[in-house]
């Protein structure tokens, strides 16, 4: 589950492309909020101005789902990027290995269609 944003104008300036990935993280805890689950894996997705595109990704112990920790994690993962003073094309944001916050059911199905039937 996770938001990304194409820019129309590639961004060049740092404060700029932390400020739109503060926005990207506000989007996927809307989402995360809606479906009633968090996440394990932040990954973030880079693409640069000729296309090339990079990704990191950090799993945490604990599932979240909080836009304060998305949004440290989004951003210490942008800040491992060396971008080399490229611009940004695209940032993105995902989190994935997902917990539902609401317990799930689990319903056993029996194998067979009669499941009345016992084997001696």
């Amino acid at each position: 589950m996770g938001a990304e944003t194409s820019f129309a104008q590639d961004l060049s300036d740092i404060s700029q492309m932390l400020q739109e990935l503060e926005q990207i993280a506000q989007i996927v805890e809307q989402r995360l909020e809606q479906n009633e689950t968090r996440g394990r894996t932040l990954t973030l997705k880079v693409k640069f101005s000729d296309y090339q595109q990079l990704t990191r990704s950090k799993t945490m112990l604990a599932p979240i789902s909080e836009l304060s920790m998305i949004f440290e994690i989004a951003k210490a993962l942008f800040e491992s990027i060396n971008l080399e003073n490229r611009s940004i094309r695209l940032l993105g944001i995902s989190l994935s290995n997902l917990d539902n916050a609401k317990q799930t059911q689990v319903i056993q199905l029996p194998l067979f269609e009669n499941a009345d039937i016992t084997w001696e």
